[in-house]
């Protein structure tokens, strides 16, 4: 298939277009780099991508890039961790509303007078920001309260755009919520507030870069947020790539929507020790809790089950697995001073 990927530069995108690529799909990617600014990737010279920077609340380029495509797939959105929540409450949710709305529009256009067949949307684990039921199944979101982070909120509302479009519209569509990506490629955004760590700064605030800076940092005792007993599940990249994939290609995803992630639960103290004792071995290890954030989610647990019922899709690749890839690529990043 001819395939429109949105925020192309960006760090899921990173995985996803390789992916795509390796399948057989043409890719056409817009960015307008403007969380990373000027990155390279891997494929860039790959004869079957093709990039454009561009802003895709522009609903006239977005039109013209897909008016020859099969399917959308829309990631472009301003997104960061937990400090990025704070900062950009209100720009998170305002300027991904627009981003989202001229994607729906052009997506709507080509369907009624070019040849798209569907739109697929990134949406987030945040929908569940509320949840009280775990594993917490596809549905559920709209049985719990809604999410109280405008992140959160917004993502929500991006599976509402895909639910309209196809209510008036008869725009297929399918959901995807990834969980706790991890990979390499992931730098220092532009715009990224930092913050001090106890003796460390950082610009991420994502929990993996983080703890993995203030190891390597030489900081001891480590600092967390709040008791380190939040639950996440933390997904290689190359993983959900392979999901979202199978969401693009498989009939059984049309219309409906998915989680995508590994099935082991692990908490944030657990995974520090992991990334400790790969860069100090047996060296004791120590604590010290920082105030958490309001918006820091104690417990988010996935349902994989329908991921893999309908699109025998399974995250295989263990933490421990990923950290051999993601912890010197850090380090060296830390080097560079590049996050």
């Amino acid at each position: 298939m001819k395939l429109l990927v949105t925020g192309s530069a960006g760090f899921v995108a990173g995985y996803l277009v390789q992916e795509l690529l390796a399948h057989g799909h043409e890719v056409v990617g817009i960015d307008n780099y403007s969380k990373y600014g000027r990155v390279e990737k891997s494929y860039d010279h790959d004869p079957h991508y093709h990039f454009v920077e561009g802003d895709c609340k522009d609903t006239a380029l977005m039109k013209e890039l897909v008016e020859d495509c099969d399917q959308v797939v829309a990631i472009a959105a301003m997104i960061g961790g937990i400090t990025y929540f704070h900062t950009y409450a209100y720009s998170l949710l305002a300027e991904n509303e627009r981003i989202t709305a001229a994607t729906f529009d052009a997506a709507v256009w080509a369907h009624k007078h070019k040849h798209l067949q569907k739109i697929n949307v990134l949406s987030s684990s945040m929908v569940y920001e509320c949840a009280s039921r775990f594993p917490s199944r596809e549905g559920d979101e709209l049985q719990c309260p809604p999410p109280l982070s405008t992140y959160g909120f917004q993502k929500l509302a991006c599976e509402y755009f895909a639910k309209g479009a196809w209510e008036q519209h008869r725009l297929p569509y399918t959901v995807i919520r990834p969980f706790n990506c991890v990979g390499t490629g992931e730098q220092r955004a532009k715009n990224e507030k930092e913050i001090l760590s106890g003796n460390v700064r950082l610009a991420m605030s994502h929990v993996v870069p983080d703890l993995v800076q203030k190891v390597y940092k030489g900081q001891d005792p480590l600092h967390i947020l709040g008791s380190g007993e939040q639950i996440r599940h933390y997904t290689y990249g190359g993983d959900l790539a392979e999901g979202i994939r199978l969401c693009i290609e498989k009939e059984a995803a049309v219309n409906e929507d998915f989680n995508l992630s590994v099935a082991q639960s692990t908490t944030v103290k657990e995974l520090a020790v992991l990334i400790w004792k790969k860069l100090n071995g047996d060296r004791p290890l120590s604590f010290v809790s920082d105030p958490a954030y309001a918006y820091d989610v104690q417990k988010r647990v996935p349902s994989v089950e329908k991921a893999k019922k309908l699109l025998g899709f399974e995250a295989k690749t263990s933490l421990e697995t990923t950290l051999d890839e993601v912890v010197p690529w850090i380090c060296r990043q830390a080097d560079l001073g590049n996050i």
